[in-house]
């Protein structure tokens, strides 16, 4: 069983249909996963996605670092020809190199030991029969080791709760929430936190049931600070049937009885609440720009209900926008822009006038009515 390592092997895949990857730290035939490997692993992908290097838990979460969180490097890999990768994992912390291009970076909470495999993958088509991947000059340490720096503003997926690894504190990022007060945040209506309809004390933010009545119970709240561009992360776990949405560009200026105006990135139960059959082309299902432009996401890729998703927005200071769900790109648009002035005509905002385009604003975790937890709140902003 490897526990701590630094592996460095060189590996051809002969298809550019096939695909192959190196688990690490991973285990085979155990309860709950019977005569099957799972565990992290190290994706070797030479099709046009080009998520080489990037991180897969196999049989498991699935995707913890697709290459849409770093796309720089997905050219790193040269496809019909050997490739050199590097996997360095020490204490809780994963790193790919591919052909000494910096890749992926995660820092995980599970799997301090297991073995390491060659995967042997399902081909996809009978033209992929026979098809070889090859390894060679497979060499491994495990003594002696010392973390090799990463570069900054390489996107980190980590996975302990409403933590800052040194990494993020290097980049700039810092948390939103620390896991055990509201500081920071107020009601959208007041100017202190609620006192009731939120919970932040247990290591979530959490809003409880209000039987589906908008902002009924402790109503939306808002970071007091305002933001104008900006990289946000946080995860969000749904109860059964729940609606609620993180906005964004928040002026608190519209007098409204329900919900706060901004941007919102929908965070909904796509299968049993009602809204997601409501809007236009599903601009009201997860992940989209409510009501304005959809979201365009695998099944495959959005954890169950009742399990912890991430959500990530990131707003550049030339207005582009990206809504993200668990490290895949499924929006983008331009704020401001003809195609999004259109969508703000056919929206039920179309009544506010400049929505969505102040120069800054708050960030809003939305009282829908249902229970809804969020956590890692982090935030780093751009220039």
């Amino acid at each position: 069983m490897a526990g701590h390592f630094v592996l460095e092997l060189d590996a051809m895949v002969e298809s550019k249909n096939g695909n192959s990857g190196v688990q690490t730290r991973s285990h085979y035939d155990t309860e709950g996963h019977t005569g099957k490997v799972y565990g992290r692993q190290m994706e070797i992908d030479p099709s046009d996605r080009s998520w080489t290097g990037g991180v897969y838990d196999e049989q498991r979460r699935q995707w913890i670092y697709p290459l849409d969180l770093h796309p720089q490097a997905k050219s790193a890999y040269n496809h019909g020809q050997y490739n050199h990768f590097k996997i360095e994992c020490i204490g809780n912390e994963m790193k790919t190199w591919v052909n000494g291009v910096p890749v992926a970076y995660v820092i995980d909470t599970v799997d301090r030991k297991g073995f390491i495999g060659l995967q042997v993958h399902a081909i996809f088509s009978e033209g992929e029969a026979g098809k070889h991947i090859y390894f060679k000059n497979i060499n491994i340490r495990t003594t002696n080791l010392k973390p090799e720096p990463f570069p900054k503003d390489v996107y980190v997926v980590d996975y302990v709760p409403n933590h800052l690894s040194e990494q993020e504190k290097l980049d700039g990022l810092k948390l939103l929430y620390n896991g055990h007060s509201p500081d920071g945040w107020i009601s959208a209506k007041g100017t202190t936190f609620p006192q009731k309809g939120w919970d932040a004390t247990h290591g979530t933010m959490t809003v409880f049931s209000s039987e589906g009545k908008e902002a009924a119970n402790g109503g939306d709240i808002v970071t007091k600070d305002q933001f104008s561009a900006f990289d946000l992360s946080f995860e969000f776990k749904l109860s059964p049937g729940a609606n609620s949405g993180v906005k964004y560009f928040v002026t608190l200026a519209e007098q409204v009885k329900g919900s706060n105006i901004g941007l919102e990135y929908q965070v909904l139960d796509d299968d049993l609440h009602p809204d997601a059959k409501l809007g236009r082309d599903g601009d009201r299902k997860l992940a989209s720009l409510y009501d304005l432009f959809p979201s365009h996401k695998q099944k495959r890729f959005m954890h169950p209900i009742g399990e912890w998703n991430t959500g990530r927005i990131v707003v550049y200071p030339d207005n582009r926008i990206e809504h993200y769900l668990n490290g895949v790109k499924v929006l983008d648009y331009v704020r401001g822009s003809k195609e999004f002035m259109d969508a703000y005509l056919l929206s039920k905002y179309h009544i506010y006038p400049n929505f969505g385009l102040a120069k800054k604003g708050h960030i809003l975790l939305q009282d829908h009515g249902n229970l809804v937890s969020f956590r890692s709140i982090k935030i780093k902003e751009l220039n």
